[in-house]
């Protein structure tokens, strides 16, 4: 008898994830993973099954072309999947969506009037959106009866004020969409669900969330809902982040375009691919990187980074009229503990000191007793809550 499980989907220009859950009744089950890095250039494949304990690694084939790696990869991911067959019946496909716009504040099964609107989002989405929808496109086609689901970066922001969703700009263009959506709401969504869980007195209170992968954001929560968001109407805005440029005077872009000789697709590329700590630094957009090496431009981007951190922080504690506690999760957040310790030290005018010793364990609490809040490392589960947006829409029938 096989079991009942959704599939997550998470695609990225580098990276596909795809995770199974259990369908048990109750939360989602994890019981495994397939994961492929490396687009284009050295794929390797990687599966875990997390009920035996076991984890491998396989070196993928080179694709055809650059252009071939991301079909390829999809169709290696598609061969696991019909391998698990006679285990597992996959009841529906949950997708991550970076931009769901003005209409999407909650999971959507997928039709071709849902495709459509999303494809119109690609714009505001170029390094993100197009590799989120082309899994969908291949799972409707190879598995035609099996529900796709979408769920939504921007849609946990959806519950913030309107003052902190306008731009200063012509009334009719906020009214056309231009606002300011916010990203990373899988994450936050989580981590608003893990504080619930396991620091209540702190999920009631003002935290400050911060996503530090290599998109980079940070949020306002209260009440362990979203009220601010460094993000905009797309994830260029913000905190500097590995290769993006974060918030930037929009003169420069006027600047470029208009007396510098620089086309529109130019600067769109520049400030996506171009800037942030790769710019900063001259060297890398990995943060790893730039702690290990003792050029100055690399100390620069560090500090750079930890500048706007701070400003921040401080911007979204104003919103939330005080803290109770920050926390910060993300890949950077889990695995990178000097650029943990930089950030708390850069918060003792908050009255916090950092603990060296649960700072190197890993935490989760990060700083001393006599701290005036705690500041907490809690990893972020982003395929459990597409699991759970699935599940969701799978019970409503």
């Amino acid at each position: 008898m096989t079991q009942d499980v959704v599939i997550t989907f998470n695609a990225g220009s580098s990276s596909l994830r795809c995770g199974v859950f259990r369908l048990t009744g109750a939360d989602p089950e994890p019981v495994g993973t397939f994961g492929i890095r490396g687009i284009p250039d050295r794929m390797v494949l990687t599966r875990r099954d997390m009920q035996a304990g076991t984890q491998d690694e396989t070196t993928l084939p080179a694709p055809q072309s650059p252009e071939r790696a991301h079909p390829e990869a999809l169709g290696h991911m598609i061969e696991r999947l019909d391998g698990i067959a006679g285990t597992y019946t996959i009841r529906a496909f949950a997708h991550r969506i970076v931009h769901g716009g003005a209409d999407y504040a909650h999971p959507v099964r997928i039709d071709d009037d849902v495709m459509t609107h999303l494809k119109a989002l690609e714009p505001l989405a170029p390094s993100h959106q197009p590799h989120n929808l082309r899994p969908i496109r291949r799972m409707r086609d190879h598995y035609p009866d099996v529900p796709q689901i979408a769920c939504f970066d921007t849609a946990f922001h959806r519950t913030q004020p309107r003052l902190a969703q306008l731009f200063a700009l012509p009334r009719a263009l906020g009214d056309a969409g231009i606002l300011r959506y916010g990203f990373h709401g899988l994450s936050y969504d989580y981590i608003a669900h893990r504080l619930e869980r396991d620091y209540p007195d702190l999920a009631r209170g003002r935290v400050i969330v911060a996503h530090l992968g290599h998109g980079v954001s940070l949020c306002a929560l209260k009440d362990g809902q979203s009220i601010a968001t460094t993000m905009g109407l797309t994830a260029l805005d913000g905190m500097p982040m590995g290769q993006r440029c974060g918030t930037i005077d929009p003169g420069v872009v006027l600047h470029l375009i208009m007396d510098r000789g620089y086309s529109a697709s130019e600067v769109r590329d520049m400030l996506y691919e171009e800037s942030g700590l790769m710019g900063v630094s001259d060297i890398s957009g990995e943060m790893n990187d730039l702690l290990a090496s003792d050029d100055l431009h690399a100390a620069e981007a560090i500090d750079y980074f930890t500048y706007h951190f701070t400003r921040n922080v401080g911007a979204l504690q104003a919103t939330l009229g005080g803290v109770d506690a920050i926390v910060l999760t993300g890949g950077m957040g889990k695995y990178i503990p000097a650029l943990r310790a930089r950030l708390v030290d850069a918060l003792a005018w908050m009255g916090i000191a950092l603990d060296r010793d649960a700072n190197a364990a890993g935490g989760p609490v990060l700083t001393t007793q006599d701290s005036r809040f705690p500041v907490l490392m809690l990893p972020t589960d982003e395929e459990l809550i597409l699991a759970r947006g699935a599940a969701g829409i799978l019970d409503k029938g």
